[in-house]
């Protein structure tokens, strides 16, 4: 085994994170997955048993060969919390050391809320989690809404919360629980959470849709989620845009695609049209409508599916938020829309999903970014 301890922690977690997966289920495939020769695999393997983060147990009999013997993470070994937040309400899970969900928690951020005040509600979360959960806690995970510095760990701005600017989140978390925080912006843990208990986990490549109270994307290519140079790639609400019933030209898109927003256009109401207090009962009403207003947001979200198809050639489009309840019928309708509207897209397989993931989504994507940066002491 290599003694440079960096190398031996990292292969350690990586080889975890195979095994937590479910890509390496023992210690040929595990080997061949971390690029190592099978005896120093069977080393870390050994050390990982020894120290009750991996099982390994019972027979699986191939197709070739002798049976081989199955390795398991130990789902007591401790447990991740997850944590998103917007500038209403904060969404806390629990997950056990094997992925497994086993807690949720819900907080409703007063109005006007503060950066401080946020703070101390994740904390308060967490620690709602800890009471009920078993074993110790390892690392917290952070979706964090607006533009992020994930390397720094500092929430760099966010418009709904008038104070968040250069928020040092991991900082001030960190120094309290003292365990490893991670920070990423929420719709790139929500990419995450897809990997790990949605429609991606078998994908190297797609895009989250985000129509929620803005509009955004989430990039995952090669299996790695995209950051862009300045942190900011994804943030495809802010395109200028001029809707199918015509707008000012100074209009952005997320102006127009929104959830609320398309709440509203389908309800037939104005811009300022009060929301009612559960959007999703109301996209609800609406799901099945036709005529002029479904086919007009069907015809902008297909432009902008679209544009987008053209320019990152992805896998499938996952969708996300309160739209997932216009259901397959509103998924078909945008990608069959986008294939009229730009023929070069005919016959790429061109594909927009409703995720089936709830609304505590954005808090799997924020443990599954802590699951994947974990790595034994």
């Amino acid at each position: 085994m290599r003694k440079n301890p960096i190398f031996q922690r990292e292969t350690l977690g990586a080889a975890v994170l195979q095994v937590r997966s479910g890509r390496s289920t023992s210690r040929t495939t595990l080997a061949r997955a971390l690029g190592i020769s099978p005896s120093t695999t069977g080393l870390y393997v050994d050390q990982l048993i020894a120290d009750k983060y991996l099982n390994e147990s019972g027979l699986n009999q191939g197709p070739m060969g002798r049976p081989r013997r199955i390795l398991t993470t130990q789902a007591d070994a401790g447990w991740f919390a997850g944590v998103e937040f917007n500038a209403q309400r904060i969404q806390a899970v629990g997950v056990d050391f094997s992925g497994g969900l086993k807690m949720s928690v819900e907080l409703i951020l007063p109005a006007e809320v503060l950066a401080d005040q946020v703070i101390k509600s994740i904390l308060s979360c967490v620690a709602r989690l800890a009471a009920t959960m078993e074993g110790p806690l390892l690392s917290v995970g952070l979706g964090v809404p607006g533009l992020v510095d994930a390397q720094a760990g500092v929430g760099l701005s966010y418009a709904f919360i008038p104070d968040w600017q250069q928020v040092p989140v991991v900082e001030k978390i960190g120094s309290t629980l003292n365990v490893p925080v991670i920070l990423q912006n929420n719709l790139r843990a929500i990419a995450l959470a897809e990997r790990w208990f949605g429609r991606g986990h078998e994908l190297n490549d797609y895009v989250i849709l985000g129509p929620r109270s803005g509009f955004g994307i989430a990039m995952v290519q090669e299996g790695r989620l995209i950051e862009g140079a300045r942190h900011a790639a994804g943030e495809v609400g802010r395109w200028p845009w001029q809707p199918s019933e015509g707008a000012e030209s100074s209009q952005e898109l997320h102006h127009a695609l929104s959830a609320p927003a398309t709440w509203r256009r389908l309800a037939g109401l104005g811009p300022r049209a009060k929301l009612p207090e559960d959007l999703r009962a109301g996209l609800a009403e609406v799901a099945g409508k036709e005529g002029a207003e479904w086919d007009a947001v069907c015809t902008d979200f297909a432009r902008v599916v679209g544009c987008l198809q053209l320019i990152l050639d992805t896998g499938v489009f996952i969708l996300h938020g309160p739209l997932t309840v216009l259901g397959e019928r509103f998924c078909h309708a945008i990608t069959e829309t986008a294939c009229v509207q730009m023929p070069a897209l005919r016959g790429t397989g061109l594909k927009v999903v409703p995720s089936t993931l709830g609304d505590n989504a954005g808090a799997l994507g924020a443990a599954s970014l802590a699951m994947e940066a974990w790595s034994p002491a």
